[in-house]
């Protein structure tokens, strides 16, 4: 699948939606990538089926120009990017539109706590659906202040740009893929990475009973310590030079991963694997990760790879 070096926004009118297309003006600055920003729209069941052919066309074109206004005032907060930028308004599900768009593209980013469209939603139809279905990475912007909290409508964060990703690594595929993405995340803006992977010992012990009583927390450690070692190591065979700090740490996936977000600038995770941070990805954890992180979190899935 031939892909345009672009980065996909979608762009709802919402103080979180401009947050997140700050973030990735400064990502399409990082990559050399255009930015194609999109805003969609449908109309309201009730209208063809209520109404005749004549208002339901003068509804549909009425909602079509406040959807065009949100884009006006997209382009216009971008003043002078420095990188290509399209935009276009689109007719259909918010949800559907991002997923199909998601073809063509590199990345896309969608933010969360805003007014209507993507930010209502994020964490319900949108959030499941683009990382799940969509066919590049996405990152879910969140517009939090520095106590981690939602910011209240109308305030803005301050931009911090990426000097600090952490990924987990469980060893599925979508995970060893999650962890490419974030060698060139971090190779592009020279920033420090972390590989780590979560082995809930203490739950595990004390959950399971057929499980030893005593369970070498040491041992269990230094296997997945050895396991992650060669994980990382293979991915940085096209990599000469770059540098992967490893971490294995007991807890959870949604513990370390909202964390960590605290005193990180990106986090990148992978879905659809097995157990630890990829397994759970797009369950509990996910959204226990998307509700409370502090930074941007990317998502990772194979379907990019699938011949449509």
């Amino acid at each position: 699948m031939m892909r345009e070096h672009e980065i996909l926004v979608g762009v709802d009118g919402s103080a979180a939606g401009l947050h997140a297309l700050d973030w990735a003006v400064a990502e399409a600055r990082t990559r050399g990538a255009g930015l194609r920003l999109v805003v969609a729209y449908s109309l309201p069941s009730f209208t063809a089926a209520s109404l005749d052919g004549g208002y339901a066309a003068l509804d549909d074109e009425t909602i079509r120009a406040g959807a065009q206004a949100v884009l006006d005032e997209a382009l216009a907060h971008l003043r002078d990017p420095g990188v290509p930028v399209t935009g276009r308004v689109v007719t259909g599900d918010a949800a559907g539109v991002l997923v199909e768009e998601s073809r063509h593209v590199e990345l896309a980013v969608v933010g969360t706590r805003g007014r209507g469209g993507f930010a209502d939603r994020l964490l319900g139809t949108v959030s499941s659906a683009l990382p799940a279905h969509g066919r590049c990475p996405t990152v879910v912007v969140p517009l939090r202040g520095a106590d981690g909290q939602p910011l209240p409508d109308g305030q803005t964060a301050p931009l911090r740009p990426v000097r600090r990703i952490v990924v987990g690594v469980d060893g599925s595929p979508p995970a060893e893929r999650a962890l490419r993405c974030a060698i060139r995340e971090a190779e592009a803006w020279g920033a420090e990475l972390f590989a780590v992977t979560g082995v809930p010992i203490a739950s595990m012990t004390g959950a399971l009973a057929w499980l030893p009583s005593a369970v070498d927390h040491e041992q269990v450690l230094s296997d997945m310590s050895e396991g992650l070692d060669v994980v990382v190591d293979r991915a940085l065979v096209d990599h000469p030079g770059m540098t992967v700090q490893r971490r294995v740490l007991d807890g959870t996936g949604a513990e370390l991963l909202t964390e960590f977000s605290a005193a990180t600038d990106l986090v990148v995770v992978g879905s659809r694997g097995r157990g630890g941070f990829a397994g759970l990805l797009l369950g509990s954890t996910s959204q226990a990760v998307l509700h409370h992180a502090r930074c941007p979190v990317m998502v990772v899935t194979t379907r990019g790879d699938d011949a449509d």
